[in-house]
C-alpha cells in the first residue's frame, strides 16, 4: 500500500511513537503546530471520517479514548484540542483518518 500513514504504522517509515495498541498507533507530527502535536491513527486504513462505516463505530470511539490517553501521557491537564480534518476543504492532507492532539499552549478560536 502506498499510504504514508500505513507505512508509518507498519514501521517502513520511522516515527516517534507516543502510544500504540492493537487498534491504533499515535506518533509525533513532524511539522508540529503546537508544543505537543500527536497524530492518532487507526491501524486499519480508512481514508477519511467521511469514509467511516457503521462498523467503525467502536474504532472511532477508541480513537477518541486514545487521544485522551495521549493527552494524559503528555501531561496536558490544562487543556488540549482534538481535531479531525475531513477532505481537501477540511484541511486533510493524508488520506488516512487521523486525530490531531494539540496542546502545550493556549488554543485560540476560531481555529482557522
Amino acid at each position: 500500500m502506498s499510504c504514508l500513514f500505513c507505512k508509518i504504522i507498519d514501521g517502513s517509515i520511522p516515527s516517534t511513537a507516543v502510544y500504540q495498541d492493537d487498534q491504533c498507533y499515535a506518533f509525533a507530527d513532524i511539522h508540529p503546530r503546537a508544543p505537543v502535536h500527536v497524530l492518532v491513527t487507526p491501524r486499519e486504513h480508512i481514508a477519511s471520517l467521511g469514509d467511516a462505516a457503521e462498523g467503525h463505530k467502536k474504532l472511532l470511539g477508541h480513537l477518541l479514548w486514545a487521544a485522551a490517553e495521549v493527552a494524559r501521557k503528555k501531561e496536558l491537564g490544562k487543556g488540549y484540542r482534538v481535531v479531525v480534518n475531513n477532505g481537501a476543504y477540511g484541511g486533510q492532507t493524508v488520506d488516512h483518518i487521523h486525530l490531531h492532539v494539540l496542546g502545550g499552549r493556549p488554543m485560540s478560536w476560531p481555529p482557522g
